[in-house]
């Protein structure tokens, strides 16, 4: 069980500071609503996932929200990224925040996997 509580909290620990990124990637409004429901939603279902312990489906949407999510954010950021002449500082951080978000989900969905395998997934 020891096991099981440090790779919890390891979860959420990468887990506040991917959404805390992900907070300030919405922060200029340069990304679509799109971008900030889907992770919402993700969010929305790992809270699920964390109070169900037991539930393989909690976790097993979890996992698939995060991976389509990834799929998501780098179609909104590549889509959506202003050009140089139109990039403001704030413009600047908040893509750069967004990004941060982005190469952080891997290894959310690396903690989410194995948290997936430990409740019996196969």
């Amino acid at each position: 069980t020891g096991m099981k509580a440090n790779c919890c909290r390891l979860i959420v620990n990468v887990s506040w500071f991917f959404f805390v990124s992900f907070g300030r990637g919405c922060m200029n409004y340069m990304l679509p609503l799109s971008y900030a429901w889907g992770n919402f939603s993700v969010l929305a279902v790992g809270i699920w996932a964390i109070v169900q312990r037991d539930s393989l489906d909690a976790i097993t949407m979890f996992l698939t929200g995060l991976l389509l999510t990834v799929l998501t954010d780098i179609i909104h950021i590549s889509i959506f990224y202003p050009s140089h002449d139109f990039l403001s500082d704030a413009k600047r951080f908040s893509i750069g925040m967004a990004i941060f978000s982005l190469l952080l989900k891997p290894v959310s969905c690396y903690l989410v996997y194995r948290m997936y395998r430990e409740r019996g997934g196969e």
